[in-house]
């Protein structure tokens, strides 16, 4: 019989057949558990990144432009002099930068390795090759013009560009504000962040609504905001078959099934709502599920629904969907018998028909010719013909 896709049983039963032509794949029953343990799988920053600290002291880069400045106690001493030209014992060595091997040049200090090193790290060094020669020497260490450690933000916002980490600890949206902030306000940003080669991306709205995601930057991290709609697709027995957009950051199993106009009164079986989704393999074997049988990282998995049972709407308000899920609403049995009564029903006309047709025509022509009155049984109704 025609139909829009394949019955319960058959999705049932399909699951444990090893016909090589099929692409294979699990059955779950949504249960609270697997709610439970896919909440824990949601992608998030903050377990992408387990670096969630704030940033650590700041650190020379090659090419970070370095300023320091002496002091010594009295005048007289290695770097001031007895003439009082200039006020103050100190003296500022011109700015300089950390060369290609990570290093600066302090006079009377010699080489001074730079790279990686914090200021006060650099000040020590400086004190240890000066504090035979000057006169109580004092360093002051600073970063005069930051050309590494930046944080790269890019993408849809207003103002992109590279921006200096800032030493006191700055945050995702922190860095955003510093570019503008986002170019489009819709429901359908990204964030992604890359770090260190990983790769990240949730939603905007989860850095709003969820402030776990809104992680500390660190120098050299990339920051990445773009539009992407997140869609559905509706199947089956359902009020509307389509595609459909999220028009959230976030939606529910339940809210999916109101967009697509809920489930077909005459048509959908309540109890056999199903939801494909390709499910990583950790998260497949949490799952319960028996992965030997399948190849690669992704495992095509098929969720149970059974709006029959009033709690299970319950589950489906903290069923999360997620980009490109196809949900499947099956037949219902009597769907499947009325559309075999009917197409008996139209076998018997197409032979039935022909009969009466020629039935009528002799009746006519009785009646036409003036003949005596005459019953002629007919189906369904017998015809009575006279003068």
């Amino acid at each position: 019989m025609p139909a829009t896709g394949p019955q319960s049983f058959d999705v049932r039963a399909s699951s444990e057949t090893s016909d090589p032509a099929s692409l294979p794949y699990a059955l779950v029953k949504l249960a609270p558990e697997v709610v439970g343990i896919l909440g824990h799988y949601t992608p998030t920053l903050s377990s992408a990144f387990a670096d969630k600290t704030p940033p650590k002291a700041f650190r020379f880069g090659i090419g970070d432009i370095v300023s320091v400045t002496i002091f010594e106690a009295a005048p007289g001493g290695l770097f001031t002099s007895d003439s009082g030209v200039r006020a103050g014992n100190f003296v500022t060595i011109p700015n300089q930068a950390v060369d290609e091997n990570g290093h600066i040049t302090v006079p009377y200090a010699g080489i001074i390795q730079a790279k990686g090193r914090t200021p006060t790290e650099i000040q020590n060094s400086i004190l240890d090759g000066l504090k035979a020669r000057a006169l109580e020497p004092q360093v002051v260490v600073a970063l005069a013009d930051q050309h590494t450690s930046l944080v790269s933000v890019l993408g849809d916002v207003r103002a992109a560009g590279r921006f200096p980490a800032s030493p006191s600890g700055e945050r995702i949206l922190d860095a955003v504000a510093r570019a503008g902030g986002p170019g489009n306000q819709g429901y359908d940003m990204w964030v992604s962040l890359e770090r260190q080669g990983h790769r990240a991306s949730v939603p905007f709205g989860a850095l709003l609504y969820q402030p776990t995601n809104n992680i500390y930057v660190l120098p050299n991290d990339v920051i990445y905001l773009f539009s992407q709609p997140q869609t559905f697709v509706a199947f089956g027995a359902s009020g509307t078959q389509g595609q459909f957009r999220f028009e959230a950051w976030r939606l529910s199993l339940a809210e999916a099934v109101g967009k697509q106009g809920g489930l077909n009164d005459a048509q959908a079986d309540p109890g056999s709502v199903f939801l494909y989704r390709g499910e990583t393999r950790e998260v497949a074997e949490r799952l319960g599920v028996d992965c030997r049988r399948f190849e690669g990282p992704i495992i095509p998995v098929i969720y149970i629904v059974n709006f029959r049972d009033p709690s299970g709407y319950f589950l489906a308000q903290s069923f999360e969907m997620r980009n490109k899920d196809v949900i499947f609403t099956s037949n219902a049995a009597s769907v499947e018998t009325t559309k075999f009564l009917n197409f008996l029903r139209t076998i018997m006309a197409t032979a039935n028909d022909p009969i009466i047709y020629a039935t009528n025509g002799y009746a006519l022509k009785a009646a036409t010719q003036g003949a005596q009155t005459t019953t002629i049984l007919t189906t369904p109704t017998p015809i009575t013909t006279g003068h």
